[in-house]
């Protein structure tokens, strides 16, 4: 399978394996990637002093995570995503394991919902596409999302694991690192986001009401105008945590920064999004075209620029204390138990 940035031009299908549409426009994909191919191959000289002659780890420091906010380049990212979520510590101790569960037997409702899933997996992916090709991926799709729910039996499968697991799979090429990096994205990055009662995915929809009140007042009160709640913007968006719409190379340069930080990349993206758009937001002027709008905001040209996009998440939306996201997002937590 080729990297995502290793061939461009007028084939009708990506690096990853994903489908272009007909209206794609190949005259600005080859003007960005002209440019995105000397930007990454400027950062793969730099990462080697980084990962070191055994390219086996690398440790959490400000350096690493200003090397991540500018992307991780192909060749290192199963390394570095599984070395800064410490993945790689649950892979090493426990040998076995996976292999274990993707063996096991599952509850008939659990086994029947990742069934149906699969085949809704990415269907615009060659590699997800129902035929026997040694390098498709709904075998090992299966095999990972199988894992996650023996090993997670409160949770069992959640809808928008799916495109986690395959977009992962897609960028890592190995299912059992893939099954320990999302296991630790489910368990320690984003607790209580998949769940029976998605209880932190439903706070983080309010978070982002909150943030978006406090950097852009403005939106926040025209959108309360037009009884636009968030869950109606935030829920896709976070669920498979924008793998199922945005460009793909964009989302793993999310997620290199994702994996690293925690939840507040999630929102740093939205508020990004919706700060781009800001003009276009005011000029709604009923709910339904709101809706419509904001399903279209990850669809917008600057998304596919994943460089600048991802520069801008952070010129863009500002100081993030930790200590001021933490307290607004307990506050939401409380209002999503008592709503529920």
């Amino acid at each position: 399978m080729a990297g995502g940035t290793e061939k461009f031009g007028h084939s009708d299908v990506d690096g990853y394996g994903f489908k272009r549409t007909e209206d794609f426009d190949y005259k600005d994909y080859e003007e960005f990637m002209s440019q995105y191919l000397s930007v990454l191959a400027r950062r793969a000289s730099r990462w080697k002093d980084i990962v070191g002659t055994d390219e086996s780890s690398v440790s959490k420091s400000s350096k690493v995570k200003r090397f991540c906010r500018k992307g991780i380049p192909n060749e290192h990212r199963a390394m570095v995503w599984m070395s800064v979520t410490n993945a790689d510590v649950s892979l090493r101790q426990n040998t076995g394991l996976y292999e274990k569960y993707i063996n096991e037997k599952l509850e008939p409702k659990v086994e029947e919902s990742i069934k149906l899933d699969i085949h809704r997996t990415f269907p615009d992916n060659i590699y997800f596409a129902d035929i026997q090709d040694p390098q498709a991926m709904r075998r090992p799709l299966k095999h990972v999302l199988t894992a996650i729910a023996r090993k997670n039996t409160r949770i069992g499968y959640c809808q928008g694991m799916n495109f986690l697991a395959g977009l992962l799979l897609l960028a890592i090429q190995n299912e059992e690192k893939v099954f320990w990096l999302m296991d630790t994205v489910i368990n320690k990055i984003l607790p209580d986001f998949y769940g029976p009662d998605m209880l932190a995915l439903k706070a983080e929809q309010e978070l982002l009401g909150e943030v978006v009140k406090w950097k852009l007042p403005d939106v926040h009160a025209h959108l309360e105008e037009l009884s636009v709640q968030w869950c109606l913007i935030g829920m896709k968006w976070f669920i498979c945590l924008y793998a199922d719409v945005m460009p793909v190379e964009t989302v793993l340069r999310i997620w290199d920064c994702l994996f690293l930080e925690g939840p507040k990349i999630l929102l740093r993206v939205a508020l990004t999004l919706i700060k781009l758009n800001r003009e276009k937001i005011l000029a709604c002027r009923t709910f339904p075209e709101a809706v419509d709008l904001f399903r279209d905001l990850v669809k917008d040209p600057s998304t596919l620029h994943c460089h600048t996009f991802l520069e801008s998440i952070f010129k863009e939306t500002g100081s993030f204390p930790e200590s001021k996201i933490k307290k607004l997002r307990e506050e939401c937590i409380e209002r999503v138990k008592k709503d529920s």
